[in-house]
Order: structure tokens, then sequence, then C-alpha cells
């Protein structure tokens, strides 16, 4: 795969350089700068993403890091077998709880609800941070709906965090989920406030709350150029009928 002349390898967190001294410089080099282009891709082409994922796979397979940017990939390009292999590969080999959650999803993504909220109630939970326990109620949340349970995953999302007004980096997506349940549970009025309340706090714009809080209302959007050329077609019919008329 090829590496753009501006990618370095410098650009990588601290935490993954320090992950990479255990081999060789060059080989290093050459694994961080796979890393950084899958970072780079994952958002605007997960599939090229994914390519360099496994290249940086094939040249450092038992490096944490790798293992987790694989998972990553895999994830954004929703192959769950391979993400959750990776996941599972990488928390191995740090001990750590923070992908639990995403291993979860990725039993979702299997269709297996029933072990996603199985992992929702083991103990690992408890040792996440604040972020990582509000992703864990969304994974449990989109389970039950999996299995058609649209009640309790209401009750699921229901939480200080949905409740309280401070906007942390989860808030907009706990609140959106919530709107989205109430809205699948036939909640119109109770839905078109927590959409609402998700466009207050979604101020980078990761969901779009805004286009559901509008269709809800009724509005219709309707593309500018296509407007333009209808209104150019609309004043071109016009000035041919006055033509007409002075002919």
């Amino acid at each position: 795969m090829p590496i753009p002349e501006d990618v370095t390898g410098e650009e990588i967190d601290k935490d993954v350089r320090q992950d990479l001294q255990s081999l060789p410089k060059t080989l290093a080099e050459d694994v961080a700068k796979n890393l950084v282009m899958v970072a780079r891709l994952i958002d605007e082409d997960p599939e090229r993403a994914y390519a360099y994922s496994r290249v940086a796979l094939r040249l450092a397979s038992r490096v944490a890091a790798v293992r987790e940017a694989a998972g990553f990939a895999a994830y954004a390009t929703q192959k769950y077998g391979e993400a959750l292999a990776e996941f599972r590969a990488a928390r191995r080999m740090t001990g750590t709880v923070e992908l639990w959650p995403l291993m979860a999803d990725c039993e979702r993504g299997l269709g297996r609800p029933e072990k996603a909220l199985d992992m929702a109630g083991a103990p690992e939970v408890q040792k996440l941070d604040k972020a990582g326990q509000v992703e864990m109620r969304l994974v449990a949340a989109g389970a039950r709906r999996d299995m058609g349970q649209l009640d309790a995953a209401i009750v699921t999302l229901q939480s200080p965090e949905l409740a309280s007004n401070s906007v942390q980096p989860w808030t907009a997506r706990l609140r959106y989920a919530y709107a989205d349940a109430l809205l699948a549970a036939g909640r119109e009025g109770e839905a078109r406030e927590w959409f609402a309340k998700a466009v207050e706090a979604d101020r980078d714009g990761s969901t779009d709350a805004s286009d559901r809080l509008a269709e809800l209302d009724g509005v219709e959007f309707m593309d500018a150029l296509v407007e333009d050329e209808d209104q150019n077609g609309a004043d071109r019919d016009e000035q041919g009928a006055q033509d007409d008329d002075k002919d």
C-alpha cells in the first residue's frame, strides 16, 4: 500500500509509539506509517483504512496497538468477527477493559444480542470509566432493540447521564438513542423533545438529530441546485412566452 510523502509515522500517539519500541527501528517506522494511514482514513474511507491495517498486522501482529487498530478498521467495515478477534487479542496483551463495549457491539453485529447483554452485566463494566459505561449502556439498549424489547431499551437508556443538563462527549449520542427508541415505540411527542435536546448537545454534528427533528416537524429539504435549476427553467419558460407574444 502506498504511503503519502507527508506521512512520517511521527504523527502517532506517544503511547502507540512506545508500544512499537519493541520492534527494530525501520520496521517500527513502517508500522507507524501504516497506523497513521488507518487513523487518517477510517472515517472517510474505511475500506482503505482496513487495507492499511492488514499491512500493519502482517508486519507486527504481536503489538497490542496494531491489533487494536486492526480491530477498529474491521469494525468500521462491519467485519465484526475479525474485529472481535482483534479486540480480544489486544485485551489479552494489555489487560485493559476499554474495548469491552466495542466487543459487546461486535456480538450484536454477529447477531448475538443475548451475548452483548451478558457482557453488559459483567464485572468488567464496573471497571470502565464514565464514557465507557455510557457506551456500554448504548450497546445494551441496542441489544434490547435487536430482540424487539423496545420498552426495555428505553428503560436501559434512562440514567443520571441522560437526565444531566451538562454536555459531555457522549451526551448527544445518548439523547439521540433515547429519542430514536421513543419514536420506535410510537411515543412521537417525547421523541421530538429528546431529538431537540440531542441537537442542543450535538456541537460537532456527530448525529443527524437536526434532520430527524425537522422530519418530525414536517419540514422538507430541497436540494439547492435542483431548486435553482427549477427556477432557471421557469424563467426560460416565461421568457419564451414573452417572445411568442412579441411575434
